[in-house]
């Protein structure tokens, strides 16, 4: 009895492989590579004013980045002040901002090899011309973006009264409503409000702050060194050089 109870079993457990060998897997598709960015910092990171799909110079990267690693990009909008701490919650994978690699960030976050290199600049109201160099906004009010490298320089200098703003079209509204006399901010950004939508101010001297930019990651991620690698490879192969052209024009990076 014993002995085909054994057979029977045998029986059946060879009947639930075969069974098992006929069901196909599902085809796994692309892990999502989830972004965070803030867009109100054109031309890098903006909404198209018809379709509202988040466009700029950041986006083309980060999905050129995002096919080189076989990962479908996940654009999530956010205030700029809650990036890293959504990178770090594990909310986010990445975070593609204009973000400017310093120090600081980089106690609490990895950031990428510098993708982009900029610099801070002055905008006050056409015809203003007291204002030439940020030792020029002593006692006067300024308007900056919160959580950025503008703000921080802004609250270096004596004597500024600094006004935050979580948005750059709310910083550039300042200006226009003349409840501030100059903005501080990053210059390519500067320049596209200018000519797109502010033709009422002007860039005040020249740059000063040179600053990088680099993509934020969780702090010793396993993205950390493909991210690089990738950025890397599109540089190499002239693809950035294209996404770049597309954007800033055939200028010096």
């Amino acid at each position: 009895m014993k002995k085909y109870l054994l057979c029977f079993i045998s029986i059946l457990m060879a009947l639930f492989v075969t069974a098992g060998c006929g069901v196909e897997k599902k085809a796994e598709g692309p892990k999502v590579l989830k972004v965070g960015t803030e867009v109100t910092f054109p031309p890098f990171e903006f909404r198209e004013k018809d379709s509202k799909e988040i466009a700029g110079f950041d986006m083309d990267l980060i999905r050129a980045i995002g096919k080189k690693l076989d990962m479908q990009v996940e654009i999530l909008d956010m205030d700029f002040e809650a990036l890293i701490p959504a990178v770090k919650r594990g909310n986010l994978n990445l975070v593609i901002a204009g973000m400017t690699i310093t120090p600081d960030r980089q106690k609490i976050v990895d950031m990428s090899e510098p993708y982009f290199t900029s610099g801070l600049v002055l905008v006050v109201g056409k015809g203003n011309t007291a204002i030439q160099k940020p030792e020029d906004l002593k006692g006067k009010a300024v308007a900056v973006q919160i959580g950025t490298t503008g703000e921080g320089k802004a609250k270096q200098l004596p004597g500024e009264k600094v006004r935050g703003f979580k948005t750059n079209e709310e910083v550039f509204n300042a200006l226009k409503e003349k409840t501030v006399e100059a903005i501080i901010i990053d210059e390519p950004v500067a320049r596209y409000y200018l000519k797109k939508h502010h033709p009422d101010a002007m860039i005040a001297g020249a740059s000063f702050e040179q600053e990088a930019y680099g993509i934020v990651m969780r702090r010793h991620g396993e993205l950390t060194p493909k991210i690089n690698k990738a950025l890397a490879e599109l540089k190499n192969s002239g693809e950035y050089d294209k996404i770049y052209e597309k954007w800033f024009g055939k200028e010096t990076k």
